[in-house]
Protein backbone atom coordinates (compact mmCIF):
# COMPACT_ATOMS: atom_id res chain seq x y z
CA UNK A 1 0.00 0.00 0.00
CA UNK A 2 1.83 3.52 -1.23
CA UNK A 3 0.40 6.58 0.05
CA UNK A 4 0.88 9.94 -2.44
CA UNK A 5 1.42 13.28 -1.14
CA UNK A 6 -2.26 14.40 -2.11
CA UNK A 7 -3.90 11.44 -0.13
CA UNK A 8 -7.74 11.58 -1.20
CA UNK A 9 -10.07 11.97 1.62
CA UNK A 10 -11.41 8.14 2.66
CA UNK A 11 -15.02 7.31 2.80
CA UNK A 12 -15.43 6.03 6.17
CA UNK A 13 -13.99 7.82 8.91
CA UNK A 14 -11.21 6.63 11.15
CA UNK A 15 -13.75 5.32 13.62
CA UNK A 16 -16.04 4.15 11.17
CA UNK A 17 -12.82 2.03 9.94
CA UNK A 18 -11.57 0.90 13.49
CA UNK A 19 -15.72 -0.17 14.44
CA UNK A 20 -15.75 -2.35 10.56
CA UNK A 21 -12.47 -4.48 11.85
CA UNK A 22 -13.84 -4.65 15.14
CA UNK A 23 -17.34 -5.78 13.66
CA UNK A 24 -15.08 -8.52 11.66
CA UNK A 25 -13.08 -10.03 14.75
CA UNK A 26 -16.45 -10.24 16.08
CA UNK A 27 -18.20 -12.34 14.06
CA UNK A 28 -14.83 -14.55 13.10
CA UNK A 29 -14.45 -14.74 17.42
CA UNK A 30 -17.65 -16.55 17.14
CA UNK A 31 -16.73 -18.88 14.64
CA UNK A 32 -13.13 -19.50 15.99
CA UNK A 33 -14.39 -19.57 19.76
CA UNK A 34 -17.47 -21.30 19.06
CA UNK A 35 -15.57 -23.93 17.17
CA UNK A 36 -13.23 -24.14 19.75
CA UNK A 37 -15.24 -24.67 22.19
CA UNK A 38 -16.22 -28.13 21.23
CA UNK A 39 -13.10 -29.07 19.92
CA UNK A 40 -12.35 -32.06 22.77
CA UNK A 41 -15.66 -33.20 22.69
CA UNK A 42 -16.19 -33.02 18.59
CA UNK A 43 -12.37 -35.18 18.21
CA UNK A 44 -13.72 -37.69 21.16
CA UNK A 45 -16.38 -38.43 19.11
CA UNK A 46 -14.39 -39.05 16.14
CA UNK A 47 -12.58 -41.45 18.21
CA UNK A 48 -9.41 -39.37 18.88
CA UNK A 49 -7.73 -39.96 22.60
CA UNK A 50 -6.80 -37.39 25.24
CA UNK A 51 -3.06 -37.52 23.58
CA UNK A 52 -4.28 -36.86 19.94
CA UNK A 53 -6.38 -33.93 21.09
CA UNK A 54 -3.43 -32.34 22.74
CA UNK A 55 -1.38 -32.83 19.70
CA UNK A 56 -3.90 -31.73 17.23
CA UNK A 57 -4.55 -28.46 19.58
CA UNK A 58 -1.28 -27.72 20.77
CA UNK A 59 -0.32 -28.22 16.68
CA UNK A 60 -2.72 -25.67 15.63
CA UNK A 61 -1.19 -23.03 18.14
CA UNK A 62 2.20 -23.58 16.84
CA UNK A 63 1.32 -23.33 13.12
CA UNK A 64 -0.84 -20.01 14.19
CA UNK A 65 1.99 -18.57 15.97
CA UNK A 66 5.12 -19.28 14.01
CA UNK A 67 3.67 -18.66 10.25
CA UNK A 68 3.36 -14.68 11.35
CA UNK A 69 6.75 -14.72 11.01
CA UNK A 70 6.57 -15.97 7.75
CA UNK A 71 3.41 -13.82 6.36
CA UNK A 72 4.42 -10.66 8.47
CA UNK A 73 7.53 -9.76 6.62
CA UNK A 74 5.52 -11.11 2.86
CA UNK A 75 3.18 -8.23 3.62
CA UNK A 76 5.27 -5.31 4.76
CA UNK A 77 6.66 -6.34 1.38
CA UNK A 78 3.80 -6.14 -0.84
CA UNK A 79 2.15 -3.30 0.83
CA UNK A 80 -1.39 -5.86 0.12
CA UNK A 81 -2.01 -5.96 3.94
CA UNK A 82 -6.17 -6.06 2.72
CA UNK A 83 -5.42 -9.46 0.52
CA UNK A 84 -3.90 -11.12 3.70
CA UNK A 85 -6.63 -10.73 6.24
CA UNK A 86 -9.37 -11.46 3.58
CA UNK A 87 -7.54 -14.88 3.18
CA UNK A 88 -6.82 -15.69 6.47
CA UNK A 89 -10.60 -14.49 8.12
CA UNK A 90 -11.57 -16.54 5.03
CA UNK A 91 -9.40 -19.59 5.85
CA UNK A 92 -11.53 -19.35 9.42
CA UNK A 93 -14.76 -18.88 8.13
CA UNK A 94 -14.56 -22.01 5.64
CA UNK A 95 -12.60 -24.09 7.80
CA UNK A 96 -14.97 -24.18 10.89
CA UNK A 97 -18.56 -25.01 10.08
CA UNK A 98 -17.06 -27.77 7.63
CA UNK A 99 -16.12 -29.09 10.87
CA UNK A 100 -19.96 -30.46 10.54
CA UNK A 101 -19.64 -32.92 7.67
CA UNK A 102 -16.77 -34.72 9.94
CA UNK A 103 -19.32 -37.17 12.00
CA UNK A 104 -20.11 -38.23 8.67
CA UNK A 105 -16.83 -39.60 7.53
CA UNK A 106 -16.32 -42.52 9.78
CA UNK A 107 -12.83 -43.53 10.37
CA UNK A 108 -11.76 -40.53 7.97
CA UNK A 109 -13.47 -37.60 10.03
CA UNK A 110 -10.62 -37.28 12.61
CA UNK A 111 -8.04 -37.08 10.26
CA UNK A 112 -10.24 -34.30 8.16
CA UNK A 113 -11.19 -32.67 11.66
CA UNK A 114 -7.54 -32.70 12.32
CA UNK A 115 -6.61 -31.21 9.25
CA UNK A 116 -9.22 -28.17 9.68
CA UNK A 117 -8.78 -27.00 12.67
CA UNK A 118 -5.12 -26.84 11.87
CA UNK A 119 -6.03 -24.82 8.40
CA UNK A 120 -7.99 -22.69 10.02
CA UNK A 121 -5.22 -21.34 12.60
CA UNK A 122 -3.23 -20.53 9.46
CA UNK A 123 -5.41 -18.45 8.77
CA UNK A 124 -5.05 -16.79 11.81
CA UNK A 125 -1.30 -16.46 10.98
CA UNK A 126 -2.30 -15.11 7.82
CA UNK A 127 -4.33 -12.74 8.78
CA UNK A 128 -3.17 -11.19 12.04
CA UNK A 129 -0.21 -9.52 11.34
CA UNK A 130 -1.98 -7.37 8.22
CA UNK A 131 -5.23 -6.83 10.73
CA UNK A 132 -3.04 -5.49 13.28
CA UNK A 133 -1.24 -3.35 10.38
CA UNK A 134 -4.53 -2.12 9.38
CA UNK A 135 -5.89 -1.42 12.87
CA UNK A 136 -3.07 0.34 13.32
CA UNK A 137 -3.47 2.88 10.45
CA UNK A 138 -6.85 3.65 11.10
CA UNK A 139 -6.38 4.25 14.69
CA UNK A 140 -3.20 6.45 14.41
CA UNK A 141 -5.60 9.54 14.07
CA UNK A 142 -7.74 8.72 17.16
CA UNK A 143 -5.39 7.05 19.62
CA UNK A 144 -3.89 3.30 19.20
CA UNK A 145 -4.86 3.04 22.89
CA UNK A 146 -8.60 3.41 22.23
CA UNK A 147 -8.37 2.02 18.76
CA UNK A 148 -6.96 -0.92 19.70
CA UNK A 149 -9.18 -1.35 22.59
CA UNK A 150 -12.29 -0.93 20.92
CA UNK A 151 -11.31 -3.52 18.80
CA UNK A 152 -10.69 -6.02 21.01
CA UNK A 153 -13.65 -5.13 23.43
CA UNK A 154 -15.62 -6.50 20.30
CA UNK A 155 -13.62 -9.11 19.49
CA UNK A 156 -14.02 -10.59 23.09
CA UNK A 157 -17.94 -9.81 22.15
CA UNK A 158 -17.38 -12.40 19.53
CA UNK A 159 -15.67 -14.64 22.19
CA UNK A 160 -18.62 -15.23 24.28
CA UNK A 161 -21.42 -15.13 21.74
CA UNK A 162 -20.18 -17.95 19.66
CA UNK A 163 -19.52 -20.35 22.66
CA UNK A 164 -23.16 -19.60 24.10
CA UNK A 165 -24.50 -19.78 20.31
CA UNK A 166 -23.46 -23.54 20.14
CA UNK A 167 -24.04 -24.19 23.75
CA UNK A 168 -28.04 -22.92 22.69
CA UNK A 169 -28.40 -25.16 19.43
CA UNK A 170 -27.11 -28.15 21.62
CA UNK A 171 -29.62 -27.09 24.28
CA UNK A 172 -32.10 -27.07 21.31
CA UNK A 173 -31.34 -30.21 19.15
CA UNK A 174 -28.46 -32.24 20.93
CA UNK A 175 -26.43 -32.32 17.42
CA UNK A 176 -22.83 -31.43 17.34
CA UNK A 177 -22.72 -31.25 13.65
CA UNK A 178 -25.59 -28.24 13.38
CA UNK A 179 -23.64 -26.59 16.14
CA UNK A 180 -21.11 -26.13 13.45
CA UNK A 181 -23.03 -25.56 10.58
CA UNK A 182 -24.85 -22.64 12.03
CA UNK A 183 -21.30 -20.96 12.48
CA UNK A 184 -21.69 -20.59 8.98
CA UNK A 185 -23.61 -17.73 9.00
CA UNK A 186 -21.79 -14.91 10.96
CA UNK A 187 -18.73 -16.71 8.75
CA UNK A 188 -20.52 -15.13 5.68
CA UNK A 189 -21.40 -11.71 7.83
CA UNK A 190 -17.51 -11.63 8.17
CA UNK A 191 -16.28 -11.74 4.91
CA UNK A 192 -19.37 -9.18 3.85
CA UNK A 193 -17.78 -6.28 6.32
CA UNK A 194 -14.44 -6.95 5.15
CA UNK A 195 -15.15 -6.43 1.18
CA UNK A 196 -17.22 -3.78 2.02
CA UNK A 197 -14.22 -2.24 4.06
CA UNK A 198 -11.82 -2.26 1.44
CA UNK A 199 -13.90 -1.60 -1.21
CA UNK A 200 -14.39 1.73 0.91
CA UNK A 201 -11.15 2.17 1.92
CA UNK A 202 -8.31 -0.14 -0.31
CA UNK A 203 -5.04 2.42 1.20
CA UNK A 204 -5.62 2.54 5.12
CA UNK A 205 -2.20 4.82 4.77
CA UNK A 206 -4.97 7.99 3.76
CA UNK A 207 -5.61 7.95 7.54
CA UNK A 208 -2.12 8.76 8.54
CA UNK A 209 -0.82 10.85 5.24
CA UNK A 210 2.30 12.49 7.35
CA UNK A 211 3.60 9.01 7.47
CA UNK A 212 3.97 7.07 4.74
CA UNK A 213 4.15 3.50 4.54
CA UNK A 214 7.29 4.26 2.66
CA UNK A 215 8.70 5.25 5.69
CA UNK A 216 10.89 2.60 6.76
CA UNK A 217 14.80 3.13 6.56
CA UNK A 218 16.44 2.02 3.28
CA UNK A 219 18.32 -1.16 5.03
CA UNK A 220 14.79 -2.09 5.82
CA UNK A 221 14.03 -2.60 2.07
CA UNK A 222 17.26 -4.23 1.44
CA UNK A 223 17.41 -6.48 4.19
CA UNK A 224 17.08 -10.36 3.42
CA UNK A 225 14.10 -11.76 4.06
CA UNK A 226 15.45 -13.66 6.48
CA UNK A 227 16.91 -10.26 8.49
CA UNK A 228 12.70 -9.44 8.17
CA UNK A 229 10.92 -12.27 9.07
CA UNK A 230 13.73 -12.20 12.91
CA UNK A 231 12.87 -8.26 13.15
CA UNK A 232 17.04 -7.22 12.59
CA UNK A 233 16.11 -3.93 11.45
CA UNK A 234 13.79 -3.14 14.43
CA UNK A 235 14.59 -1.19 17.05
CA UNK A 236 16.05 -2.59 20.49
CA UNK A 237 12.88 -1.22 22.29
CA UNK A 238 10.57 -3.11 20.52
CA UNK A 239 12.40 -6.46 21.50
CA UNK A 240 13.24 -5.45 25.11
CA UNK A 241 8.94 -4.57 24.78
CA UNK A 242 8.13 -8.08 23.26
CA UNK A 243 10.36 -9.90 26.61
CA UNK A 244 8.18 -7.99 28.72
CA UNK A 245 4.98 -9.13 26.96
CA UNK A 246 6.54 -12.57 26.81
CA UNK A 247 6.92 -12.98 30.44
CA UNK A 248 3.36 -12.10 31.20
CA UNK A 249 2.24 -14.39 28.11
CA UNK A 250 4.06 -16.72 29.91
CA UNK A 251 2.98 -15.87 33.42
CA UNK A 252 -0.97 -15.95 32.48
CA UNK A 253 -2.31 -19.24 33.32
CA UNK A 254 -3.95 -20.59 30.68
CA UNK A 255 -7.87 -21.17 31.02
CA UNK A 256 -7.49 -24.69 30.36
CA UNK A 257 -5.54 -24.82 33.78
CA UNK A 258 -8.20 -22.90 35.29
CA UNK A 259 -10.92 -24.65 33.85
CA UNK A 260 -8.90 -28.16 34.92
CA UNK A 261 -8.92 -26.76 38.86
CA UNK A 262 -12.52 -25.86 38.73
CA UNK A 263 -14.04 -29.27 37.57
CA UNK A 264 -10.92 -31.18 39.67
CA UNK A 265 -11.71 -29.64 43.03
CA UNK A 266 -15.78 -29.81 42.18
CA UNK A 267 -16.35 -25.87 42.92
CA UNK A 268 -17.74 -25.67 39.68
CA UNK A 269 -19.93 -27.99 37.94
CA UNK A 270 -19.03 -28.97 34.32
CA UNK A 271 -21.94 -27.61 32.24
CA UNK A 272 -21.24 -23.92 34.10
CA UNK A 273 -17.66 -23.69 33.71
CA UNK A 274 -18.73 -22.32 30.04
CA UNK A 275 -20.63 -19.41 31.65
CA UNK A 276 -17.61 -18.46 33.61
CA UNK A 277 -15.64 -18.48 30.76
CA UNK A 278 -17.82 -15.86 29.11
CA UNK A 279 -18.17 -13.65 31.82
CA UNK A 280 -14.65 -13.96 32.19
CA UNK A 281 -14.67 -12.76 28.54
CA UNK A 282 -17.05 -10.04 29.52
CA UNK A 283 -14.47 -8.16 32.13
CA UNK A 284 -11.79 -8.56 29.48
CA UNK A 285 -13.92 -6.32 26.94
CA UNK A 286 -14.30 -3.99 29.72
CA UNK A 287 -10.45 -3.71 30.60
CA UNK A 288 -9.90 -3.51 27.32
CA UNK A 289 -12.17 -0.97 26.10
CA UNK A 290 -10.91 1.39 29.70
CA UNK A 291 -7.61 0.52 29.82
CA UNK A 292 -6.79 1.78 25.91
CA UNK A 293 -8.93 4.81 26.41
CA UNK A 294 -6.55 5.35 29.86
CA UNK A 295 -3.37 4.57 27.40
CA UNK A 296 -3.86 7.53 25.06
CA UNK A 297 -4.33 9.89 28.05
CA UNK A 298 -1.21 8.83 30.22
CA UNK A 299 0.99 6.51 27.69
CA UNK A 300 2.37 3.45 28.38
CA UNK A 301 2.71 3.49 31.77
CA UNK A 302 -0.61 2.26 32.22
CA UNK A 303 0.07 -1.30 31.56
CA UNK A 304 2.07 -1.97 34.60
CA UNK A 305 -0.76 -2.92 35.95
CA UNK A 306 -1.18 -6.09 33.96
CA UNK A 307 2.26 -7.38 35.20
CA UNK A 308 0.56 -7.30 39.05
CA UNK A 309 -3.27 -8.34 37.65
CA UNK A 310 -1.20 -11.83 35.78
CA UNK A 311 0.72 -12.03 39.26
CA UNK A 312 -2.30 -12.45 41.33
CA UNK A 313 -4.62 -14.96 39.21
CA UNK A 314 -2.30 -17.99 40.28
CA UNK A 315 -2.54 -17.39 43.83
CA UNK A 316 -7.02 -16.33 43.38
CA UNK A 317 -8.00 -18.26 40.83
CA UNK A 318 -6.38 -21.65 41.76
CA UNK A 319 -7.13 -21.50 45.55
CA UNK A 320 -9.91 -23.92 47.25
CA UNK A 321 -12.13 -21.00 48.01
CA UNK A 322 -15.17 -20.38 45.27
CA UNK A 323 -14.96 -16.80 45.59
CA UNK A 324 -11.74 -16.13 45.29
CA UNK A 325 -11.28 -18.22 42.68
CA UNK A 326 -14.08 -16.47 40.84
CA UNK A 327 -12.47 -13.23 41.42
CA UNK A 328 -8.73 -15.02 40.12
CA UNK A 329 -11.19 -15.87 36.75
CA UNK A 330 -11.84 -11.77 36.69
CA UNK A 331 -8.85 -10.58 36.92
CA UNK A 332 -7.77 -13.52 34.23
CA UNK A 333 -10.19 -12.04 31.74
CA UNK A 334 -8.81 -8.72 32.75
CA UNK A 335 -5.12 -9.63 31.86
CA UNK A 336 -6.49 -11.04 29.03
CA UNK A 337 -8.47 -8.56 27.36
CA UNK A 338 -5.74 -5.81 28.23
CA UNK A 339 -3.04 -8.36 26.84
CA UNK A 340 -4.58 -8.49 23.32
CA UNK A 341 -5.46 -4.75 22.86
CA UNK A 342 -3.14 -1.77 24.56
CA UNK A 343 -0.28 -4.46 25.09
CA UNK A 344 -0.37 -4.84 21.32
CA UNK A 345 -0.90 -1.02 20.83
CA UNK A 346 2.56 -0.38 22.53
CA UNK A 347 4.17 -1.78 19.11
CA UNK A 348 2.88 0.92 16.84
CA UNK A 349 4.86 3.78 18.33
CA UNK A 350 8.02 1.30 18.21
CA UNK A 351 8.66 0.61 14.83
CA UNK A 352 8.14 2.49 11.56
CA UNK A 353 5.07 2.17 9.87
CA UNK A 354 5.93 -0.01 6.52
CA UNK A 355 7.69 -2.39 9.27
CA UNK A 356 3.69 -2.90 11.47
CA UNK A 357 3.24 -6.63 9.98
CA UNK A 358 6.64 -7.65 10.23
CA UNK A 359 7.16 -6.67 13.78
CA UNK A 360 3.61 -7.72 15.00
CA UNK A 361 4.36 -11.12 13.30
CA UNK A 362 7.86 -10.98 15.35
CA UNK A 363 5.84 -10.11 18.38
CA UNK A 364 3.18 -13.01 18.34
CA UNK A 365 6.59 -15.38 17.94
CA UNK A 366 7.98 -14.29 21.00
CA UNK A 367 4.38 -14.13 23.42
CA UNK A 368 3.63 -17.57 21.61
CA UNK A 369 7.16 -19.07 22.53
CA UNK A 370 6.74 -17.47 26.07
CA UNK A 371 3.61 -18.75 26.28
CA UNK A 372 4.24 -22.36 25.10
CA UNK A 373 7.45 -22.10 28.19
CA UNK A 374 5.41 -20.48 30.66
CA UNK A 375 2.56 -23.34 29.80
CA UNK A 376 4.18 -26.56 30.32
CA UNK A 377 6.16 -24.91 33.47
CA UNK A 378 2.58 -23.77 34.99
CA UNK A 379 0.96 -27.13 34.25
CA UNK A 380 4.26 -29.29 35.79
CA UNK A 381 4.27 -27.04 38.89
CA UNK A 382 0.57 -27.27 39.20
CA UNK A 383 0.81 -30.61 40.05
CA UNK A 384 4.02 -30.31 42.22
CA UNK A 385 3.88 -27.61 44.31
CA UNK A 386 1.05 -24.32 43.67
CA UNK A 387 3.20 -22.45 46.10
CA UNK A 388 5.95 -22.87 44.11
CA UNK A 389 4.09 -21.90 40.61
CA UNK A 390 2.66 -18.53 42.51
CA UNK A 391 6.17 -17.72 43.51
CA UNK A 392 7.87 -18.31 39.79
CA UNK A 393 4.81 -16.50 38.13
CA UNK A 394 5.21 -13.68 40.42
CA UNK A 395 9.13 -13.59 39.65
CA UNK A 396 8.58 -13.24 35.88
CA UNK A 397 5.97 -10.50 36.79
CA UNK A 398 8.37 -8.98 38.64
CA UNK A 399 11.37 -8.78 35.46
CA UNK A 400 8.37 -7.75 33.15
CA UNK A 401 7.11 -5.11 35.49
CA UNK A 402 10.88 -3.60 35.37
CA UNK A 403 11.17 -4.43 31.25
CA UNK A 404 7.88 -2.06 31.19
CA UNK A 405 9.55 0.77 33.23
CA UNK A 406 12.51 0.65 30.57
CA UNK A 407 9.94 0.88 28.06
CA UNK A 408 8.13 3.76 29.07
CA UNK A 409 11.17 5.97 29.51
CA UNK A 410 11.82 5.00 25.55
CA UNK A 411 8.77 4.79 23.59
CA UNK A 412 8.47 8.37 22.73
CA UNK A 413 12.16 8.33 21.41
CA UNK A 414 11.47 5.18 19.66
CA UNK A 415 7.94 6.65 17.63
CA UNK A 416 7.41 6.13 13.99
CA UNK A 417 9.42 8.86 12.29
Amino acid sequence: MKSTNSSPTPRLRPWQMVTGLGLVSLFADMVADGGKSLYGPLLGSLGASALVVGLVTGAAEAVSLLLRLVAGPLADKKGNHWTWTIAGYGLTALCIPLLAVTPALGTAGVIVASTLIIVERVGKAFRSPSKSALLAQASSGIGHGRGFGVHKSLDMIGAVSGPLLVAAVLAWRGEVSLAYAVLIIPGIITMAILFYLRKQVPDLSVYNPEVPLEDAPKATRKSGYLDLALGRDLPRSFFVYALAAGLISGGLVSWGIVSYHLERSGMVPLPLIPTVFAVAMGFGAIAALGNGWIYDKVGTRVLLVVPVLTALVPALSLSASLWLALLGIALWGMATGIQDATIKAVVAKLVPQSRLAGAYGVFAAIQGLAALIGGLVVGALYDVSLPWLIVVVALGQAIAFVLLLVTESRASKNAPR
